[in-house]
């Protein structure tokens, strides 16, 4: 199960460079266009638009596995081992809500997206803004199973320290292994 998340993972990060190359070679040969031939391709400009998002949305979900987004680490490395935990427990706890929230969102504007299209590729508009269902999922689930962990005792100090923002060498090197 763990080599799986793993493979899906890699395989959301080799996305998140393909798009990240395709906006570069997108933005690149416009710059190219307008400067050498005074022309340019307005398909470009509104996918690399597109594909930011994109890139925005997948990157938060890695970033998430990875405990990596921003937090008060200052606070919270004050604290001992169990005002850790709890502050992880609400923290997770508000994460879900948050993500709850954003998943309805998206569903209530899934509709109106759906048949609002792009002003030059014609792509339904449901196509950019649908990421909103699978960031809110994977960011929900990675914090809904690190809160289960947490409250089934099954949490590891290493990930309670890198929480806290404490990643010395050895901790460090568990962090790249926390599920």
């Amino acid at each position: 199960m763990r080599k799986l998340e793993q493979r899906a993972f890699r395989g959301l990060e080799i996305i998140i460079a393909l798009l990240l190359a395709a906006m570069t070679l997108m933005v690149l040969g416009n710059v190219v266009l307008r400067y050498v031939f005074n022309s340019g391709l307005s398909v470009s400009e509104e996918l690399s638009r597109f594909l930011f998002v994109w890139v925005t949305f997948i990157g938060a979900v890695v970033v998430a596995r990875q405990n990596m987004h921003l937090g008060v680490e200052t606070l919270v490395v004050r604290f001992g081992r169990n005002g850790r935990l709890l502050c992880l427990v609400l923290s997770d706890l508000i994460v879900v809500l948050c993500c709850v929230i954003f998943f309805c969102g998206t569903w209530k504007q899934a509709d109106i997206n759906a048949t609002f299209y792009a002003p030059v590729t014609n792509i339904s508009m449901l196509w950019v803004y649908g990421i909103g269902f699978f960031s809110s999922v994977g960011i929900g689930a990675i914090a809904a199973l690190r809160l289960l962990r947490a409250t089934t005792g099954r949490l590891s100090e290493p990930e309670i320290a890198a929480f806290a923002g404490e990643l010395d060498g050895e901790a460090a090197k568990l962090k790249e292994q926390m599920p």
